[in-house]
């Protein structure tokens, strides 16, 4: 697959860091800031981290200033690097913050949560428990989800139409995750399809490799509004989960 990933910069101070945070971007030019604030501000204080790490933003066809914004932001944060596509194209931009991805484990977060929360307890599972992938699942019975209830349903019955074509047994596919780089890059190169089902892709096909797979409550308060309208998404979501369905059922 090829890679047309412009890097915009790059992390002189983590040559070699631990973990690398990945987050994939677009207009996000109204919290991007903050948010980068608020997250290495934490990391910084939380005694629990003791890591080097890495923040890849992986943007992805904004047509705001986030590239901008972003870019202004490498200067204060050395830890900073910027992949820009022109493509707005959320699972590309994942896949790619991953291939380009320098630490020996991946934290896929979103600008809108940076939930360090779900660090410090996934990379116990990983590091201690022995664990592959840590899924963050906003459905568990000691999650907090508190996103307007059509975005809840959704991600249900998103969750239902897995179960029934896939046999996925887990509770959530979509959002945070944590894993060992190296052993789940072959469950990346498997994946076939981009935009939003890329993430939920990545963990059926992980499940199905049988990997050593767990999951963990989050507690989801949004920042924003998303920026791409929910139910402008829908048919996109469709057409590529037919192909998954068709990919995985009937040719795997």
């Amino acid at each position: 697959m090829a890679h047309e990933v412009q890097p915009e910069g790059t992390s002189e101070s983590v040559e070699d860091p631990d973990i690398s945070i990945v987050i994939p971007i677009y207009n996000e030019e109204g919290i991007l800031s903050a948010s980068v604030a608020d997250l290495t501000e934490k990391l910084a204080n939380d005694s629990r981290w003791d890591r080097s790490y890495e923040l890849i933003l992986s943007e992805n066809g904004s047509t705001d200033d986030t590239v901008e914004v972003a870019r202004n932001l490498m200067r204060r944060h050395p830890e900073l690097r910027l992949l820009h596509s022109p493509q707005p194209n959320y699972g590309l931009a994942l896949r790619r913050g991953i291939y380009e991805a320098r630490g020996e484990y991946v934290i896929s977060d979103e600008i809108d949560l940076c939930d360090t929360d779900f660090y410090m307890e996934a990379m116990e599972k990983l590091t201690t428990e022995g664990y592959d992938l840590v899924v963050g699942s906003k459905t568990l019975r000691n999650s907090s989800d508190q996103r307007p209830l059509y975005r809840r349903l959704a991600t249900r019955v998103l969750n239902f139409l897995f179960r029934v074509f896939l046999d996925f047994q887990g509770t959530d596919t979509h959002g945070l995750k944590a894993f060992h780089r190296d052993r789940l890059l072959e469950v990346v190169e498997k994946c076939v399809v981009n935009e939003d089902l890329f993430a939920s892709e990545f963990v059926i096909r992980a499940e199905r490799m049988n990997f050593r797979m767990t999951e963990i409550p989050l507690t989801v308060v949004e920042k924003r509004k998303p920026s791409i309208n929910l139910f402008s998404r829908v048919p996109d979501v469709l057409k590529n989960l037919a192909r998954l369905v068709w990919i995985i059922r009937l040719r795997n």
